[in-house]
């Protein structure tokens, strides 16, 4: 029985891409005939050992080197079966073989690593949710899919459905980080990388905040013959407003974060989003406003809130502000939106906001110094009297 004999063969065509590499194959000698396999590893010239036949110099050389050596084995178990089948053989069995294994499907590395990643619960749920649209829109998609006509067509399909330009955007944002985790797993081909063209295409959303007017509508709203739980959302969502807090800290703060400096009180914690620190006087955050709600909950247990999800506090929200005759569609984030907007209103810095926020950029605050025409009738009024 005669064999099929596998060599590697580095830049067969002589000519290099633009990183400078070129392509390692196997090249598949049987019956005076030769075809070649892609190992769909690029390495550049001083990286590729000729005589020796491996990868050297190349800080992932160890990994790419199994990687070589496992695909000429997977080439030699095909081969192997085709001889045990007692069928006539021939290279065509090794490429049609390649091109089914060509078609390694997307759609499970997303999932696999979205489950086996160490992403946090609510970073993973979002993630899956683009993983559910990936499948309803094609169940089978391979890494010789992704494209950039695929990515444009995803992208009009999401558009028909009704989604907004910024949901469409942070769905093709994570494809990307599953594409690029493919790059570095060298699963996918830097030389198809898609985003290279495509670009993410964003729009300036509108962050709705609540005016000191329908604030304060919001603060007087009776719930007195509402649920309890109406009461504790409505609560959550004014410490929110006065702190800024986000709904994924609202949830975790325990009796051990808020802490006595001198007869006054703070609220010390880490973000969940940033992991940054934020310590926060709210002896001096809008009057105080929010250390009585606080010291409300303080005596029921050690989590402070106890908040149902997100969305069932953001149906009580709609419903009390309704009771308040507040007409906005506000969510539980809008309390942080508020907290920032009437900060800058009453004249903090905005680097002072930052740090209360906990933004690592400004650039993430300045979002907000242009939100509230209110504001610039209040400076503009107030260089009038300085002129006068």
């Amino acid at each position: 029985m005669e064999k099929v004999i596998y060599n590697l063969v580095f830049n067969r065509k002589k000519q290099l891409n633009t990183e400078g590499e070129a392509l390692i194959q196997v090249e598949a000698y049987f019956n005076k005939r030769k075809k070649y396999f892609s190992t769909k590893v690029y390495v550049k010239p001083n990286q590729w050992d000729n005589k020796r036949k491996f990868i050297r110099n190349h800080p992932n050389m160890d990994a790419l080197n199994r990687k070589i050596r496992a695909f000429i084995a997977e080439l030699e178990r095909i081969e192997l079966e085709a001889w045990q089948s007692g069928k006539e053989f021939d290279l065509n069995h090794l490429k049609r073989k390649e091109e089914i294994a060509s078609k390694e499907s997307f759609i499970s590395f997303f999932k696999k690593e979205t489950e086996n990643g160490t992403l946090k619960d609510s970073t993973r749920k979002n993630h899956l949710s683009t993983l559910k649209l990936l499948i309803f829109y094609n169940k089978d998609i391979s890494f010789d899919d992704i494209t950039y006509d695929f990515l444009c067509s995803f992208e009009h399909h999401l558009l028909s459905k009704g989604y907004h330009k910024n949901t469409i955007a942070k769905h093709l944002k994570h494809i990307k980080r599953y594409i690029n985790l493919a790059i570095n797993k060298d699963l996918f081909s830097l030389q198809k990388y898609p985003f290279r063209k495509f670009k993410i295409k964003y729009s300036e959303s509108h962050r709705e905040h609540l005016t000191p007017d329908e604030l304060k509508k919001i603060e007087k709203v009776d719930l007195s013959n509402y649920h309890p739980r109406y009461q504790k959302s409505l609560d959550a969502f004014l410490f929110s407003c006065y702190t800024g807090l986000r709904y994924s800290d609202i949830i975790r703060l325990t009796t051990e974060n808020i802490l006595y400096i001198n007869s006054k009180t703070w609220l010390i914690y880490s973000t969940q989003k940033t992991e940054t620190e934020i310590r926060l006087p709210l002896f001096l955050l809008f009057d105080g406003k929010a250390i009585p709600i606080i010291k409300k909950y303080m005596k029921d247990n050690i989590q402070l809130f106890g908040l149902p999800d997100n969305s069932n506090v953001n149906k009580q929200l709609a419903k009390i502000c309704k009771l308040a005759r507040v007409n906005k569609k506000v969510s539980f984030h809008t309390a942080r939106h508020t907290n920032a907007t009437l900060l800058l209103y009453n004249g903090a810095n905005i680097t002072t906001v930052q740090k209360l926020l906990g933004h690592k950029s400004v650039r993430t605050t300045q979002i907000y110094s242009n939100i509230m025409d209110m504001t610039i009738i209040k400076d503009l009024e107030k260089m009038k009297k300085t002129h006068r």
